[in-house]
């Protein structure tokens, strides 16, 4: 009994603990306005390199397209469930960057009228002092306009929680994680043409965590108590962080296109455009619920392992004994495999049976998670065992499981264990009962994968190493042009130096 509540005290102190900063900083009173808080995208915008001339660029509008309302426990209000001033965000951005000089367009009436006034009242004015009209500076012109909007908003894509109560104590949590998407364009306003599109997303993350005690701790004495919490991620800073990244990936991709170019020149611009690529090379790779898609394990593998037996046969008191293993798999696709192991092993039955085999078997291979760095697996085929130096050879079915853990690209540790049905009863020397003599083998290995995968391909180690064996292929090459140049040079100076002597 003391040991089930001690579990339900440690889940809900754990489940209060993993947002204790929430908690522990409720609002107890009325809060004064503040400068509008930044995100980590705001910060890499604003740090930027400078560009050598900043473009100047219109915006009319930029809209939530979803149409979406939003959510209620009764259903959906008239409240929309995106920002409806995705423009006025979308002009701060492009601001903040400093590579684009917005100017007004979303109420350009509004201008338009106010220079109207502006130019009437010139007039008037000129007229009753007898002086020249004043004209007004013309307005600027875009020569690039900014188009798209927020294409979606998807509520519950993912969802989840957990929660335990024993005898009146418990507590629970919940969380959501919500997804909102935008698309930005730049329009070339001589021509049309779209010279670059850019898609963002972003997730909105909700939680909730409670708990509470609901117990008579005499008679006629009643113990309640509850607390918790819930945290929303604000709407308005997820879109505000998906516009600004889009803005920011938008004058990259625009200094690869070659339509701005940077302050400092092409050493910034290609340190700029590699980073880039290379987040967006993770982010393709990458699924809906942040999952990294890439492909760790290579089409061949080597594998090693050590570890027992317990036989199950026809004498009593089974013993622990030796295993060793050692195979080569390949696999036709990330998921499904086939795989040839070799074993030497022994099976015991204590004072009665002690006897040591080999083994060589053929098995499907299927991964569960191949894009994953910790996956179970499945295993099943057939095989032989070998007894006395191969004379006595019984074939066998075999099944089993494991879980792999990839320490590296090229390396994976694995626990496995497998169930062996020999179709023969004389494993043991002796044939008696109903059904044929079992075994069951497991262990601890390690998997070697040769050749390339994708994990290996984008891994920055590997990456490093390769550049700097180019670089030092690079080096080689110099000196050895170099070398050629210079014993070009001496032969051209020696028969120089000869045609200035004749032959006597």
């Amino acid at each position: 009994m003391k040991s089930y509540k001690n579990i339900m005290i440690l889940m809900m102190l754990t489940m209060l603990l993993t947002a204790c900063g929430a908690y522990m900083n409720q609002p107890m009173g009325t809060q004064p306005a503040r400068i509008g808080e930044a995100t980590e995208v705001s910060k890499r915008l604003i740090a930027l390199p400078e560009p050598s001339a900043p473009a100047v660029v219109g915006v009319y509008e930029f809209e939530d397209q979803t149409g979406q309302f939003k959510q209620s426990e009764n259903g959906s209000t008239f409240s929309n469930a995106v920002t409806q001033g995705g423009t006025t965000i979308l002009v701060k951005a492009l601001e903040d960057s400093k590579w684009f000089t917005p100017i007004e367009r979303e109420n350009l009436g509004n201008l338009l009228q106010e220079r109207n006034i502006i130019l009437n009242t010139r007039k008037d004015y000129a007229a009753r002092s007898n002086t020249q009209v004043k004209e007004l500076d013309p307005l600027l012109y875009a020569g690039v306009l900014i188009e798209g909007g927020i294409v979606s908003y998807d509520t519950n894509v993912l969802t989840g929680g957990a929660g335990a109560r024993y005898f009146g104590a418990g507590g629970s949590t919940k969380y959501r994680q919500d997804r909102v998407t935008v698309y930005l364009r730049a329009v070339s306003t001589k021509t049309g043409k779209i010279m670059k599109t850019v898609y963002v997303s972003k997730t909105i993350y909700s939680q909730a965590v409670d708990a509470s005690l609901f117990r008579y701790v005499s008679f006629k004495r009643l113990l309640e108590a509850e607390t918790g919490f819930t945290r929303n991620e604000p709407g308005q800073l997820a879109v505000k962080e998906a516009i600004e990244k889009a803005v920011e990936a938008l004058i990259i991709e625009g200094i690869d296109a070659q339509l701005w170019y940077p302050k400092g020149g092409k050493p910034v611009a290609d340190q700029m455009i590699a980073a880039y690529k290379e987040e967006k090379s993770v982010a393709e790779n990458t699924d809906v619920y942040q999952r990294n898609m890439l492909d760790r394990r290579s089409k061949w593998r080597v594998d090693a392992g050590a570890g027992g037996t317990l036989i199950n046969g026809d004498y009593p008191n089974s013993y622990y004994e030796y295993a060793a293993t050692l195979g080569v798999q390949y696999n036709f696709s990330p998921y499904v495999g086939i795989h040839a192991s070799v074993h030497k092993f022994r099976l015991k039955n204590t004072d009665l049976f002690n006897r040591e085999f080999a083994a060589s078997e053929l098995n499907v291979h299927l991964t569960m998670l191949p894009y994953d760095k910790f996956t179970p697996y499945i295993y099943g085929g057939a095989g032989l065992n070998h007894a006395n130096f191969f004379e006595q050879n019984d074939v066998k079915a075999q099944a089993g499981l494991g879980l792999e853990y990839t320490i590296s690209p090229s390396l994976g540790i694995k626990l496995y264990a497998d169930y062996n049905a020999v179709l023969s009863d004389d494993l043991d020397y002796v044939v008696a009962g109903q059904r044929d003599d079992h075994y069951l083998k497991f262990g601890l290995g390690v998997n070697i994968y040769l050749g390339g995968n994708e994990a290996k391909d984008n891994d920055e180690k590997r990456k490093m190493r390769k550049y700097r064996r180019t670089q030092r292929r690079i080096e080689k090459m110099k000196l050895r042009v170099q070398a050629e140049q210079e014993v070009a040079g001496d032969t051209l100076s020696r028969k120089r130096n000869n045609s200035n002597f004749p032959n006597p």
